[in-house]
C-alpha cells in the first residue's frame, strides 16, 4: 500500500485546541448547573421539616461569616448561618441558634422553610411585630470552595411566632437604598455630594443625629494587566437625610479626631452604650503578586459620632500590651521572651512566647501576656467572676478577624472568628463578654484550644490524578487525530477494512 501523504501538523493542533476549549466550556456550564442543583437539593431536605422544634444543645460548631444579633425584646442573642472550611471541604449552614444570656445556655431552633444555606449575609434585629430578624443576601460556596452563588433575596424571621418569610427578591447595585419596615418596600436614594468609593467590608452605623456613617473597607485596584492590588480604606463619610426636604440626602466627608484605628479589614462592629460605635479586631494584609502576609488584631476602638472622635478602648483591670498575630510566614520564638523581662522592677507585663506543633506538623506561635502583680488585680478578677489569680494569664480574645459581636444591657458579647498560621486557617468557636460600663476585664464564657481543630491538607495524589486524567484525554485525542490522518503501520488490514 502506498504511503499516505502527511497532513499539516498545525491543523491537527488547532483541532485539538478547539476540542479542548469546547470541553472546558461544557464543563463550566455543568459546574454552574451542579451548584444550582446542590442548593436545590439542600432546600428539598429543609422542606421535609414541617414543624418547629426548639432543642437545648451544645454551643454551635466553629464557623465563619455567620450573623450574631441581639434580640430586641429578650436577653438573647441570635446566631444564623455561616461556613466552615477544614482544609479540603467547605460546609455551609442555615442553622438558627439562640443564646440565653441569663442562663448561659444555647438552643437550636429548627423552623420549616428557612432561607437556603449561606454565609457573609447581612442581618439586623428590630422590635416591630414582636421582634423580627431581617436577613439579606450572602453567598453559597461549593464543597471544594471553587464556585460561588451570590444571593440577592430578603428574608424575615418573626421571633414571636418562630416563622420564616421570604419578602421579595431584589437586584443589588452599587447604590444607596432605604427599606421601609411599615410598607415593606425599597426606595432608591440619590444623595448629593461625593460619597465613598465602591468597597466591601466597611463599617455602617447610625449616629444619634440620624446620620449614616460609613468607615473603612476593602477593594482591589488594577495595577497592570492581570494584576490587582488590595486597598485598605480608612476614610469616613456621613449620609445625612433631611426630612423637611422630601427625603433629600447628601454625602459629607468626615475627618474625625482622636486615636484612629490602624487600617484593616475583616473587623467587627457593634453599637455601644451612648450610641458609640465599637470596632474590634480585623486583619491588615500586606500582599504582592506572589504572597499574602498580614497582622491579626484583638484591639478595641470606639467612635463617638457626637464629638466625631476616635478613642482606644482601654481596660481598667489586668490588661496586656497590644497584641498582633502574624499570618503568612510562621514566626520564630523570641528566645523565651527575654527581651520582655529586661526590667522586672518596673512591674511591666511579661510576654511569654511558646510554639505548639499540631498533628499535621503546623507550628502555631502562641503569645501569653502575664500582667505584673498588683493589689487590684484580684478584685477585678472577682468582679468579673473569673478565677485567675494575680499575675496569671490575662483572659482576652486572641487576635482574629470576622468575629461575631452583639451588645445587650451594656455588655459586649464576642463569638468566634478566624486567624491564619502559615497556610492553615483556624476557625474559632470561643465566647467572651465584656462589661462596657466597667471596662475592667474580659470574661471567658467558653474557651477553645485551636490546636485541637482538624485540618485536612490537600493531597498531591488528587492533583496528580487530575493531571493524569487530563493528560490521558489529550493524548487519546491526539492519538485519534493521528489515526484519522494516517494508517497505523502495525494494522494495515484494519485500516483497509475501514
Amino acid at each position: 500500500m502506498g504511503k499516505k501523504g502527511k497532513k499539516e501538523k498545525g491543523r491537527g493542533a488547532e483541532k485539538t485546541a478547539a476540542k479542548l476549549e469546547k470541553k472546558v466550556a461544557k464543563r463550566s456550564r455543568k459546574e454552574e448547573e451542579d451548584l444550582e442543583a446542590l442548593i436545590a437539593h439542600f432546600q428539598t431536605l429543609d422542606a421535609r421539616e414541617t414543624r418547629t422544634m426548639e432543642t437545648p444543645c451544645a454551643p454551635p460548631s466553629p464557623r465563619l461569616n455567620a450573623s450574631l444579633s441581639a434580640h430586641p425584646e429578650k436577653d438573647e442573642l441570635i446566631l444564623f448561618g455561616g461556613e466552615y472550611f477544614n482544609g479540603q471541604k467547605t460546609f455551609m449552614y442555615n442553622e438558627l441558634y439562640i443564646y440565653n444570656i441569663r442562663k448561659d445556655a444555647w438552643t437550636k431552633v429548627e423552623i420549616p422553610n428557612p432561607p437556603p444555606r449561606r454565609c457573609a449575609h447581612q442581618a439586623v434585629a428590630v422590635p416591630q411585630g414582636g421582634g423580627q430578624l431581617w436577613v439579606f443576601g450572602g453567598e453559597f460556596a461549593s464543597p471544594d470552595g471553587e464556585r460561588f452563588h451570590h444571593y440577592r433575596d430578603l428574608w424575615v424571621l418573626h421571633l414571636a411566632t418562630k416563622t420564616w418569610e421570604q419578602v421579595r427578591d431584589y437586584i443589588y447595585y452599587n447604590d444607596v437604598y432605604a427599606f421601609s419596615l411599615d410598607t415593606l418596600t425599597w426606595t432608591k436614594l440619590s444623595p448629593a455630594g461625593t460619597g465613598p468609593s465602591p468597597r466591601s467590608g466597611c463599617l455602617l452605623s447610625v449616629t444619634p443625629q440620624g446620620c449614616i456613617t460609613v468607615y473603612g473597607g476593602y477593594s482591589k485596584q488594577r495595577v497592570k494587566k492581570d494584576v490587582d492590588r488590595g486597598i485598605l480604606h480608612a476614610d469616613m463619610f456621613q449620609l445625612r437625610c433631611e426630612e423637611d426636604k422630601a427625603g433629600r440626602c447628601s454625602w459629607t466627608r468626615v475627618n474625625p479626631s482622636g486615636a484612629r484605628p490602624p487600617p484593616r479589614t475583616g473587623f467587627s462592629v457593634a453599637v455601644a452604650p451612648g450610641h458609640q460605635v465599637l470596632l474590634f479586631g480585623g486583619v491588615c494584609d500586606e500582599e504582592d503578586e506572589e504572597s499574602l502576609e498580614g497582622d491579626f488584631f484583638n484591639d478595641l476602638h470606639f467612635y463617638d459620632a457626637t464629638k466625631s472622635r476616635w478613642f482606644a478602648g482601654q481596660l481598667k483591670g489586668p490588661r496586656s500590651e497590644k497584641r498582633k498575630c502574624r499570618r503568612g510566614k510562621e514566626e520564630e520564638p523570641e528566645a523565651g521572651g527575654q527581651q520582655h523581662r529586661e526590667d522586672t522592677s518596673t512591674q511591666q507585663p511579661l510576654e511569654v512566647v511558646k510554639e505548639v506543633v499540631t498533628e499535621d506538623g503546623t507550628v502555631v506561635t502562641i503569645r501569653q501576656v502575664l500582667a505584673a502583680p498588683s493589689p487590684m488585680e484580684g478584685a477585678h478578677c472577682q468582679d468579673e467572676g473569673g478565677s485567675a489569680e494575680a499575675g496569671g494569664p490575662v483572659v482576652e480574645p486572641s487576635p482574629r478577624s470576622n468575629a461575631l459581636l452583639a451588645v445587650k444591657h451594656g455588655v459586649l458579647y464576642l463569638y468566634g472568628g478566624m486567624f491564619e498560621a502559615g497556610d492553615r486557617q483556624f476557625t474559632l468557636s470561643d465566647f467572651y463578654c465584656l462589661d462596657l460600663h466597667k471596662m475592667e476585664a474580659w470574661k471567658a464564657l467558653m474557651e477553645m484550644d485551636p490546636k485541637t481543630q482538624d485540618w485536612l491538607e490537600e493531597t498531591d495524589s488528587e492533583d496528580d490524578s487530575n493531571e493524569v486524567e487530563e493528560g490521558d484525554e489529550e493524548d487519546s485525542e491526539e492519538d485519534e487525530e493521528d489515526t484519522e490522518e494516517q494508517p497505523s503501520p502495525a494494522e494495515p488490514g484494519e485500516q483497509l477494512a475501514e
